[in-house]
């Protein structure tokens, strides 16, 4: 298999129907996959599925990534919540969209990977990024609502600290289930109700708990 560049990448995708949004496209060419795997995997940065990134996580497929941030539609200005920040590739990506003006909280519960996603983060000199050492099933309450939340980890259920942290209508992706997953989008129409759409056919590693 011939690996692909960062170009042929984006072409794919936008080719499959994934990407959509100029902006999230302009975020794929300026932040690097490459920077945020492995140096083992540096040949197979651009292909289109997860790689590994030690501590037995992954960094996620990009069409999962790209079709997630689509549905999310994080918009400039954002505060957003990114639970398991893994090397930090998905949380350099919402740096960019909400730019300036709006904020990422990236939780990571692997302390080495805290340190590897900050140095990325670093490289970039993303001064609207926070990464934070947290269980992601807690959020993180000091810098609740959030506009946006995204979890890169499949859950058994939908974990209510995450709900309670949205903000009147804020959206929150996440995977649900054993196995193969839904991916499902819920937005808060109230504050105890919520639009629920699901998208089946996903794997993710599961959540690690403390």
């Amino acid at each position: 298999m011939t690996n692909l560049s960062q170009e042929q990448l984006i072409k794919y995708l936008k080719g499959r129907g994934v990407l959509h949004s100029a902006r999230l496209e302009r975020a794929l060419w300026q932040i690097k996959r490459e920077h945020f795997v492995s140096p083992a995997y540096q040949a197979e940065a651009y292909n289109d599925y997860p790689l590994g990134i030690g501590w037995a996580q992954t960094i996620s497929q990009p069409t999962t990534v790209v079709f997630m941030l689509e549905k999310l539609q994080v918009e400039l200005g954002d505060k957003v919540l990114d639970v398991g920040a893994g090397s930090g590739w998905q949380t350099a990506l919402l740096s960019y969209l909400v730019g300036q003006t709006g904020r990422v909280i990236g939780l990571e519960i692997i302390g080495d990977l805290v340190s590897k996603a900050r140095e990325n983060i670093n490289r970039y000199q993303l001064d609207n990024v926070q990464i934070v050492h947290a269980d992601g099933h807690d959020g993180f309450s000091l810098s609740a609502p959030y506009d946006k939340i995204i979890v890169s980890a499949a859950a058994s259920q939908v974990p209510e600290n995450l709900l309670s942290q949205l903000r009147l209508g804020g959206s929150l992706i996440v995977p649900v289930g054993q196995g193969v997953q839904d991916v499902v989008l819920i937005k808060k129409i109230a504050q105890d109700r919520f639009d629920k759409q699901k998208f089946p056919g996903f794997i993710f590693v599961p959540f690690v708990k403390k």
